[in-house]
């Protein structure tokens, strides 16, 4: 007997995420109602994930459901919100039961980590296609920006940079690394971890914000041309994680640039920031907590443009900046 959509809706995802009291109505009616405390403010993010472009053919459904909500969430996080709904619109070629079963239980796991009740959306046939609408409240006048950076700003970022990148050409080249950082490494591409608790911590303390989902170069040089600022950054300084650094120096022949990837390879998901030197006590006690870690990168400045340097000063000169969908 054929499954129709609202029998899938009705079994996968009625009742996906936490349970909020904000929600008047959730799935089920034509819109969602939703209650906004008079003190907050609605940040409201999207993003689509399109297979064979957003994540490999045959990748884990479980971990498509998780990393749908997840890019979203770091939007969220980069505004300095508290995550509180989504919406969900999928496109199946067909309503395959195993399929959405493992989906559901990703998208939802990461939804009840967060306080994220689902709330509506849409279901249709077509290519395989993940559109999901996050929301979040902030309190009001607090949002992170990107237009907010100033000379004299120190650069932050969290967590490491480059693992996604280094994962993807592994994939794509069937390259043979040892299983624990080909672990860790396929892990950050497929179910990238939001800063949400940073990017809440840093209400009030970062001049400007952004997630790196298209690569640190892009992602900073939006910050930059929206603050009407330049800045140099200190490409030696870039956090890199112990898989990414063992993998590319046990494999002296892999044909992957060493700075290339940090820079611009993208889906690092992590929160790039700039803070004034004043605050750097505050700065630590609001993330030294976290265990993300937060690293300075380089430092805001008044001349426009993107400087990349060596610790010995010399340039550094990358290819690419950052991904683009039509570039």
């Amino acid at each position: 007997m054929p499954v129709s959509e609202f029998d899938i809706i009705q079994r996968y995802f009625a009742g996906a995420g936490s349970r909020r009291d904000d929600v008047v109505l959730g799935v089920g009616d034509d819109a969602a109602l939703l209650r906004v405390p008079p003190d907050r403010e609605l940040a409201v993010a999207m993003d689509t994930l399109v297979d064979g472009v957003h994540f490999p053919y045959g990748t884990d459904p479980a971990a498509i459901g998780h990393k749908a909500l997840a890019v979203n969430l770091s939007d969220l996080a980069a505004m300095g919100a508290d995550p509180a709904w989504a919406t969900l619109a999928l496109t199946l070629p067909q309503p395959d039961t195993d399929w959405l079963e493992a989906f559901a239980r990703g998208f939802s796991a990461l939804a009840q980590r967060f306080g994220v009740q689902l709330v509506g959306g849409d279901l249709t046939r077509g290519p395989l296609t993940v559109t999901v609408q996050a929301h979040g409240l902030v309190p009001a006048g607090r949002a992170l920006r990107r237009d907010g950076a100033r000379p004299g700003d120190e650069i932050y970022v969290t967590g490491t940079l480059g693992d996604a990148g280094l994962a993807l050409r592994l994939l794509q080249e069937d390259i043979a690394v040892p299983a624990m950082h080909r672990d860790f490494l396929v892990a950050r591409l497929e179910c990238p971890q939001p800063r949400v608790q940073a990017g809440m911590a840093l209400g009030g303390l970062a001049g400007a914000a952004i997630d790196l989902s298209d690569g640190l170069l892009a992602d900073l040089g939006h910050i930059l041309e929206r603050s009407g600022v330049g800045a140099t950054l200190w490409v030696d300084r870039l956090p890199r994680s112990t898989a990414f650094r063992e993998t590319l120096e046990d494999r002296p022949g892999l044909e992957v640039d060493w700075d290339h990837l940090p820079l611009a390879a993208g889906d690092d998901y992590e929160l790039c920031f700039t803070v004034p030197p004043s605050r750097r006590a505050a700065l630590q006690a609001a993330l030294g907590g976290l265990d993300c870690g937060y690293l300075k990168v380089g430092i805001v400045e008044e001349e426009t443009g993107l400087r990349c340097l060596h610790d010995d000063g010399s340039p550094c000169v990358v290819g690419a900046a950052g991904y683009r969908h039509f570039g």
